[in-house]
């Protein structure tokens, strides 16, 4: 029997955009500071997810900038537990996290924690995944397997002003 390798996996990865370039490399570097700051993790996990909290954003941004076209384009989707720090690093830093909705969606951003079954049964992170892979950004799945049914979000949180 011979095994030969398969560089296909290699020349995907390689056309694979990097989150980074979604902000400018001072506001990731913040971001990434902030998040060693407060969750006391190292700078290669801390690069790591707010790169995959900016893939979840401009995901994100690109569902509600189409859903301004067409309402019924609209799909929610939702970060992981580890990638939901990354957002709520991000929404500290007010004004370029403004900046980054209007770029992406022209709008901002909203947050608005909710927990149904939809998100406890992990339908939801399953429907998220493949909308993340579609914007051609480097994802990173050790980010998204963290399960069903968590968030930042109690479970007796409302959904007033969803």
């Amino acid at each position: 029997m011979t095994i030969t390798a398969d560089h296909t996996d290699q020349a995907a990865q390689a056309a694979v955009k990097d989150p980074r370039d979604l902000v400018p490399p001072e506001v990731f570097d913040l971001l990434v500071a902030d998040i060693i700051r407060y969750n006391h993790v190292t700078r290669v996990y801390a690069e790591r997810l707010m790169g995959q909290a900016l893939v979840f954003l401009k995901a994100h941004a690109d569902l509600v900038k189409a859903a301004k076209a067409d309402p019924g384009a609209w799909i929610r989707i939702v970060p992981s537990v580890p990638v939901d720090e990354g957002w709520h690093a991000f929404l500290k830093r007010t004004k370029p996290y403004t900046e980054f909705g209007m770029h992406h969606a022209g709008d901002y951003l909203h947050h608005v924690p909710v927990m149904d079954e939809d998100i406890r049964s992990g339908a939801a992170l399953e429907r998220t995944v493949p909308i993340l892979k579609a914007t051609g950004y480097r994802l990173d799945m050790e980010f998204w397997e963290s399960g069903a049914g968590a968030g930042c979000c109690p479970p007796e949180c409302s959904t007033i002003g969803d």
